[in-house]
């Protein structure tokens, strides 16, 4: 029975009373694991350019900059980066003075390595008269931690991964991720008239510090880079969170009888993404990022797989202009058939008998959706959404990118399938969002609600569920056209941990 103040909880967030029952019932039915045909692997689902195709698809991507097409990075950056930082937390929380794990000591032992190390050192002698070195020294490295997470040090502990320190450059200089993504985007993101359009997602507590770092670093990328950025942000929309609920599927509610709504993780982003007025859109997570010394194999195969995209979209909408007007015979219709099953890699038993007609309506509907390339890179352990031919719910099997918990655990052939997987899709996308006519896709059609995830969280103690929609790579792109392209491994280099900042990569 929901009351008055949850009615209007629900009003100020834009969630209707159908949508909170949807979701309640979610929770009672849980969500189906995905039909497994096959792993993607080369040759099978994952293309590997040869070097004269890699040079084609480099040529293709500079002849699209070279017209009237926009182009855009859509950049999630709105979490926190508190998980980076749990081990510290933790090592705050036991109480320690000295570092215990291998985690700790490694983190202490090579604590001037890190880029932040100067401001941290700063925060340090402004809040223990002594500086970083010597609070180790004289086993006070719980103190150093706190400065590095607290709110009266570097408050490392709430800010977002975009605005932290990964990396020092030419000259003593440190950059942070933020910045770094304004580097890639004048690599290989400007338009014809060198305009770099860049999106982040923020959380609304975080909007002013991207705007202060913002206003103080775009003026001298664009002198150094001569382009002109056009930097934009949105929030993740009130309207798409979930509602928590008890281990029994009854709703959560507080010491105050108030409902709890939660973030509906990164696939509520899909909302934000179908705002975007762009032809071409990059998506890369925040924190895959390298220093500008080592940044080549990146930008190159970000040209790579957005030239692919272009080679792909004009065939598609060739044929889809073809088959508006009935411009086509049995052999032509054969011929597109054959580009969706070998380049698309989406088949479906029985099509080939189709007559004519139905062929052409059959081609149609699966051209004329939204069209995404996704870098996958060699499996080498790192976790990431692993790249499958999973099957659709018009019988039909496409490439998907699948989660571990997509999958059903107790099912052997599934799990073999799993862990038989050569590569993974480290969030590596470029997107064409337009249809051959120009105009918009509305993403939200395209999206499989039967692709969520229901995780077990806590709250004051007490354990609740939480409900995340389909994840915005995963789910929310369930109904696109997808290919995947192998990359090298260096161009995925992720710091999860804080730890991770000490790899030779980000050094």
């Amino acid at each position: 029975m929901l009351n008055e103040k949850d009615k209007s909880l629900l009003q100020a967030k834009g969630i209707s009373e159908e949508t909170l029952e949807a979701q309640l019932k979610r929770f009672a039915t849980g969500f189906p694991y995905l039909k497994i045909k096959a792993v993607a692997t080369v040759g099978n689902g994952i293309k590997r350019l040869s070097d004269k195709e890699i040079k084609e698809c480099v040529k293709s991507w500079k002849a699209f900059q070279a017209t009237d097409g926009t182009i855009e990075k859509f950049v999630p950056a709105s979490g926190a980066a508190s998980r980076m930082f749990k081990n510290m937390f933790a090592f705050v929380a036991s109480g320690n003075s000295e570092p215990a794990t291998d985690f700790e000591k490694e983190f202490f032992g090579n604590i001037d390595k890190f880029a932040f190390y100067g401001d941290l050192n700063k925060a340090c002698k402004n809040l223990y008269g002594q500086d970083t070195h010597t609070l180790i020294a004289g086993g006070r490295c719980r103190e150093v931690a706190q400065a590095m997470l607290g709110k009266e040090g570097l408050d490392y502990g709430f800010l977002p991964k975009a605005l932290i320190k990964f990396h020092r450059g030419a000259g003593g200089a440190v950059h942070t991720p933020l910045e770094e993504h304004l580097e890639e985007g004048a690599q290989y993101a400007a338009d014809k008239n060198r305009v770099v359009n860049i999106h982040f997602t923020v959380s609304p507590e975080h909007k002013a510090e991207f705007e202060k770092l913002l206003q103080a670093k775009v003026p001298l990328y664009e002198k150094v880079w001569g382009v002109t950025y056009k930097v934009s942000m949105s929030v993740q929309k009130p309207s798409t969170d979930t509602v928590a609920v008890n281990l029994d599927n009854s709703l959560y509610r507080d010491e105050n009888g108030n409902l709890l709504f939660r973030p509906a993780g990164h696939g509520a982003l899909i909302e934000n993404l179908n705002e975007r007025d762009a032809d071409v859109v990059f998506i890369k997570n925040i924190d895959n990022v390298v220093p500008s010394r080592l940044r080549h194999a990146t930008v190159r195969y970000k040209k790579v797989i957005a030239g692919y995209l272009m080679q792909l979209q004009r065939v598609m909408a060739r044929y889809l202009r073809a088959l508006e007007v009935g411009d086509y015979t049995r052999e032509s219709l054969l011929e597109m058939l054959g580009f969706l099953e070998n380049n698309l890699s989406t088949v479906k038993a029985g099509v080939q008998e189709l007559d004519d007609a139905g062929l052409a309506a059959y081609l149609a509907g699966k051209f004329n959706r939204p069209l995404r390339v996704c870098g996958v890179v060699k499996n080498e352990g790192e976790p990431g959404g692993g790249p499958y031919l999973a099957y659709c719910n018009d019988g039909s099997c496409s490439p998907q990118i699948l989660e571990s918990a997509q999958i059903n655990h107790d099912d052997p052939e599934a799990v073999k399938m799993m862990n038989s997987g050569t590569h993974f899709n480290p969030v590596d996308l470029v997107c064409y969002l337009k249809d051959y006519k120009g105009n918009r896709f509305d993403l939200k059609k395209y999206v499989d609600p039967d692709t969520g995830l229901i995780s077990l969280k806590s709250k004051n103690g007490v354990d609740i569920k939480a409900l995340e929609l389909p994840g915005l790579w995963n789910g929310s792109m369930s109904d696109w056209n997808t290919a995947f392209v192998e990359v090298p491994i260096e161009t995925f280099n992720p710091v999860k941990t804080v730890n991770d900042l000490l790899r030779k990569e980000h050094q």
